[in-house]
């Protein structure tokens, strides 16, 4: 058995009832031999600890970091002298560098005392670690994991406009409703039909018993009509990703589209009348309609072979992804940061940013596609499987699909959709 499936989801039950939490960090790390009962004395009560200081020893002070601030300036202005703050950046740049410190972010001052100087603070470069700068007596940098939990939870929905409205009605989070797309990508979620069912089994992150962030799928199922499509993560040394039941990998040779849930405004149309011409001409590429800045991906891995704008296309970048196959989007807002003309970039990489720049009469990107230097509908391709997964290997994932096809069994489909609570423009 691979990574040790069994054991991960022997707790795993369904959401009416509960869900199962395993915690990273032990309560009580230190064991103490036990006193004998005659000798046993009251056990002092645990402080309570926010990033490793007694809350009831220190004082903690919030401060945003501001545009164009330097953390020297900032620091002088809360106390510490300026041969500390050269030491603090010299030992910084070994764990984290204080240039990293971004702006719009807080930073947490810790104090003896709420009028006296600050002993060090800290910053939290992402929801599940911190770095602690300290410097009450000897400089020192050192970064930390925030204590979490993993918990084992399950979601099932239908479908009445479109899978992202579906899956936030159970109260599912745009990071989960992502992945589930990666999880059964042989499923076109732009042409979801209402009454289309999800279930999924995922891994969901707590802090202090608050959940802030998904974690992977582990197994999901969507059923439209009579076609049930499943989707099992599985990982060792030579294998990473999602597989169907058979074994073959869900991931595509290409995405079904640039955009995550977006809705297909244009069609590939040889005689389309043009909405800002006001006249007909071939519309060659597929519309998709998402609001303003909504991340644009590449469809497969290529090479960036334009950057670039003209009247008509507005901001755009044209992928060469093979001897036969290239792509292009249109009307962008802006280009995502280090993608240019030359750069590498892989399947699902951002590489701009939805907008309505050039002949567009809203936010929308306008997606092209060429193979053997003709235009065609890439929506009515049939693109060449990815390579299938080694005899070999079989035996081991069967062991571990069933695993998790036992626990996805146990999640029932839901019958009746849940009402979206979005706004009236969604």
């Amino acid at each position: 058995m691979k990574k040790g499936y069994s054991d991960l989801f022997l707790g795993v039950c369904a959401l009416v009832i509960g869900v199962t939490c395993f915690s990273l960090y032990n309560s009580n790390p230190k064991q103490h031999d036990q006193l004998p009962s005659s000798a046993a004395a009251p056990l002092a009560e645990a402080p309570t600890l926010k990033y490793g200081f007694d809350v009831d020893e220190y004082v903690f002070e919030d401060y945003n970091i501001k545009r164009n601030a330097f953390m020297g300036d900032i620091l002088m202005g809360f106390g510490v002298d300026f041969d500390k703050i050269l030491k603090l950046e010299k030992e910084a740049e070994k764990v984290f560098s204080l240039r990293k410190i971004k702006a719009g972010k807080n930073i947490t001052f810790v104090k003896s005392d709420e009028c006296g100087d600050p002993l060090g603070f800290i910053y939290k470069p992402g929801l599940l670690d911190y770095v602690k700068f300290e410097f009450k007596d000897d400089v020192e940098v050192s970064r930390h994991e925030v204590p979490h939990e993993r918990c084992i939870e399950t979601a099932s929905g239908v479908v009445t406009s479109n899978l992202w409205n579906a899956m936030v009605a159970q109260g599912l989070d745009g990071g989960l409703i992502d992945k589930m797309e990666d999880a059964v990508s042989q499923v076109n979620f732009h042409l979801a039909q209402p009454g289309d069912q999800f279930k999924l089994v995922y891994e969901r992150v707590y802090v202090e018993g608050k959940p802030v962030r998904a974690g992977k799928i582990y197994s999901a199922a969507y059923k439209s009509g009579d076609n049930l499509s499943y989707g099992f993560y599985y990982e060792n040394d030579k294998y990473k990703g999602y597989y169907d039941q058979d074994g073959t990998a869900n991931k595509r040779t290409f995405l079904n589209a640039p955009l995550r849930f977006s809705r297909v405004s244009s069609v590939f149309n040889r005689n389309r009348f043009h909405p800002v011409l006001k006249r007909r001409r071939p519309h060659l590429g597929t519309d998709y309609a998402a609001p303003t800045g909504t991340p644009i991906f590449a469809v497969a891995d290529g090479i960036v072979t334009h950057r670039s704008y003209t009247k008509g296309n507005g901001n755009y970048i044209k992928i060469k992804h093979d001897k036969t196959y290239q792509t292009q989007y249109l009307h962008m807002s802006r280009f995502a940061r280090g993608v240019k003309s030359g750069t590498r970039v892989s399947q699902g990489q951002t590489i701009g940013y939805v907008g309505q720049t050039g002949l567009a009469t809203g936010p929308h990107v306008c997606f092209r596609f060429w193979k053997n230097g003709r235009q065609i509908d890439h929506r009515r391709e049939n693109f060449p499987p990815l390579n299938p997964m080694e005899e070999s290997e079989l035996p081991a994932y069967f062991e571990a699909r069933d695993v998790l096809l036992a626990e996805l069994r146990d999640v029932p489909f839901t019958e009746q959709p849940v009402a979206y609570a979005g706004s009236a423009a969604d």
